[in-house]
């Protein structure tokens, strides 16, 4: 019989294995480029330069690359540096710029049910995401209702309701074209007379037309506010690793259209730009509540800022 400390563990052993393969690509081109850079070469202005040069390049972001290649350079110029050392230096002020934002996402059962919009780009992930976060509260001990507030995609619609059945969670979903407030008004109501625990509302993301987009979630988050005037309770911005530089500025419009409370990246195994999650976490400051690192079920996970900083920068635990 094994206690629970083996458990755990065992957990997270395999979480780290999960972690540390799915940012390979990023570790591998910040690590590829850190030796080729201190190996060999004694550190001088040129080196440091390059290094900060090779941080952005990574997706780092310019003050996060800035303060690493600084921290290098103290007391160690004309030296030989190895790249472990550096390696170090990058993960500790990484972990200085993620700790204060990983934060797991607190479901208040004073709100019944509480209320979660998913917002993100088309293609981000968010709706997989709603599956696996309901696949989680589930495992939890929630009672989970989902609603199907994509109505612009059939494909959107489809794929809540098969999540739905996955993790045994009732789906409010309309016809393709339905009125999205009206649906999340629905949604809310059903919730309630069923007494679920939380309500995962799914949206859409099509940027292109900001303007319809930023009308369609203020009035999703006004019709819900007839029923509960304090929902939506969290609004959760998923983003999409592979888009690099591109997630800041998703962060910015979604912030100002729908005021996005935490964020979840997924998609960090494949991509070497795992670095933009530093950039944006520099930027906003917002929450970060999981990552995901694989298409599996359990390929969402809490957001550990340590963690997280020693697989970016390549660190064997």
């Amino acid at each position: 019989m094994t206690d629970d400390s083996t458990n755990d563990k065992g957990e997270r052993q395999s979480w780290w294995r999960r972690l540390s393969s799915g940012l390979k690509r990023t570790s591998a081109s910040i690590g590829g480029a850190i030796a080729d850079l201190v190996t060999k070469r004694k550190l001088d202005a040129s080196v440091i330069e390059e290094l900060e040069e090779a941080l952005i390049r990574a997706d780092l972001g310019i003050a996060t690359a800035a303060t690493v290649a600084e921290k290098v350079g103290e007391g160690r110029y004309d030296k030989q540096v190895s790249p472990d050392e550096v390696k170090a230096i990058l993960a500790a002020e990484v972990e200085k710029i993620l700790g204060p934002v990983a934060a797991p996402l607190a479901i208040d059962p004073a709100k019944k049910p509480f209320v979660v919009l998913m917002v993100g780009v088309n293609g981000s992930g968010k709706t997989t995401t709603i599956g696996k976060l309901a696949a989680r509260l589930k495992r939890d001990g929630h009672k989970v209702m989902l609603a199907a507030g994509d109505t612009f995609r059939a494909a959107a619609i489809e794929q809540i309701k098969i999540w739905g059945e996955r993790t045994k969670s009732p789906v409010v979903a309309g016809q393709q074209g339905a009125d999205a407030a009206g649906l999340a008004y629905d949604a809310l109501a059903k919730a309630r007379a069923e007494g679920a625990d939380v309500l995962l509302v799914d949206t859409a993301g099509r940027l292109q037309n900001k303007a319809g987009l930023m009308d369609e979630l203020e009035k999703i988050v006004r019709v819900m506010k007839k029923l509960d005037d304090t929902a939506p309770h969290a609004v959760l911005l998923v983003l999409d690793a592979t888009v690099g530089q591109n997630a800041l500025s998703q962060v910015e419009v979604f912030s100002k259209i729908a005021g996005v409370t935490g964020l979840v990246m997924t998609k960090l195994d494949g991509t070497a730009r795992g670095g933009i999650l530093v950039a944006v976490s520099e930027k906003y400051g917002l929450p970060v509540h999981f990552i995901g690192v694989g298409e599996g079920i359990d390929d969402l996970s809490p957001f550990a800022a340590k963690d997280f900083a020693r697989a970016v920068a390549g660190i064997e635990d």
